[in-house]
């Protein structure tokens, strides 16, 4: 019984903060585009490809 008392405020500190981290990633735009990662990795950019290096 005496754990219960170090378990239940640590687990409403740990859900307090992934609490606060969640409304933080909300506040900086985290979820405005959901779909937009999901399109860039399977469009091909020019500009993202190495030129091959030559040896002299």
């Amino acid at each position: 019984m005496n754990m219960l008392m170090y378990l239940i405020p640590i687990a409403l500190l740990m859900g307090g903060i992934g609490l606060l981290a969640f409304l933080w990633s909300l506040k900086n735009g985290q979820y405005d585009d959901l779909q937009g990662a999901a399109w860039r990795i399977l469009a091909e950019d020019e500009t993202d490809q190495r030129k091959p290096e030559t040896s002299h």
